[in-house]
């Protein structure tokens, strides 16, 4: 299959790994003169751990990297393209006009997918004339680690693109999440920002510290999250299944839910976390400790493909 990617920045590079280690042929462009040269070093370096921990899919690094094309021209890199992922600035009018490009310069049975983390795809693909092949797929980053993608369709993105879009992911190794209806943060990032909501405001009310409660995810419900999710947490958590522990912990769980709405974010509330933070980990060791969490993300991808296979 005949992958574009249409901007190389980090979220474009991570989208590459995804689709080159599932043997496609990717092409790529950028308007910014360096970046596809930068974006290939990059994948260069990341691909031997991807190996090391049999993350690549029996691939030899080099033929992966060989499958990366670059070229000069948008009209290039989309001639006879069956898939495109744009990952352009997260700008509604950016993505407004590169769809515009977009449109005419490839078939009409491409699918045409933003990596966009809450536009709506509605408010950029109203005008096309093509517009049914139109989709949001959105990685939780890097998606070469974390599967899951959501799936966003607008008003009148067809069912045959929803369909093929997802198979399409699934073919990548990825975990696609059907979205019935677009709706802004989709399921991914509205579920992070309930938490987020509910992380600020127990900091302001004085009910715990950030890192108590980076704790309570980290060494408490993160643990069980990372292989079964809320709906079946419940479900395995009362002897009779989810009705039976609505019945005995639903009345208890609704009477601490929040009514006054999330918290400002900002203020003297942003600089008591703000200094939490920095106490914990100064800004001269902040990249050491994201490229840490890239290598703790790698071993847990590692892990759960080895225990799939034994279940």
């Amino acid at each position: 299959m005949r992958v574009t990617v249409v901007g190389i920045g980090a979220i474009g590079r991570a989208w590459s790994i995804s689709f080159l280690r599932a043997g496609h042929e990717v092409r790529v462009w950028d308007k910014a003169p360096g970046v596809v040269d930068d974006a290939r070093k990059l994948i260069e370096i990341i691909l031997p751990d991807l190996v090391k921990n049999d993350l690549l899919n029996g691939r030899d690094p080099a033929d992966v990297v060989g499958n990366m094309k670059p070229f000069p021209s948008l009209e290039e890199a989309l001639e006879g393209s069956d898939y495109v992922q744009e990952c352009t600035a997260e700008n509604v009018e950016v993505k407004r006009e590169v769809f515009s490009r977009l449109d005419p310069l490839t078939r009409p049975d491409a699918i045409l997918a933003s990596s966009t983390s809450g536009i709506v795809p509605s408010s950029f693909t109203e005008h096309l004339q093509h517009r049914e092949r139109c989709v949001v797929v959105h990685p939780l980053n890097p998606p070469y680690l974390i599967p899951a993608v959501d799936i966003v369709p607008s008003p009148w993105t067809s069912p045959e693109t929803i369909e093929r879009a997802a198979a399409f992911m699934r073919s990548c190794g990825q975990t696609p999440i059907i979205m019935k209806q677009e709706d802004p943060g989709f399921v991914t990032i509205r579920l992070q920002g309930m938490m987020y909501h509910e992380c600020w405001r127990m900091v302001k009310s004085g009910l715990a510290s950030p890192e108590d409660i980076d704790t309570a995810i980290r060494d408490g419900l993160g643990l069980r999250w990372s292989f079964i999710g809320p709906f079946e947490t419940a479900d395995l958590n009362a002897p009779g299944g989810i009705r039976d522990f609505v019945g005995r912990f639903g009345k208890d769980l609704r009477a601490i839910y929040p009514t006054d709405g999330p918290v400002d974010w900002s203020g003297e509330l942003m600089d008591m976390v703000e200094a939490h933070r920095r106490e914990r980990l100064p800004m001269s060791e902040h990249r050491n400790r994201q490229l840490w969490r890239d290598r703790r993300l790698l071993a847990l991808a590692a892990h759960k493909k080895a225990q799939s296979k034994g279940a």
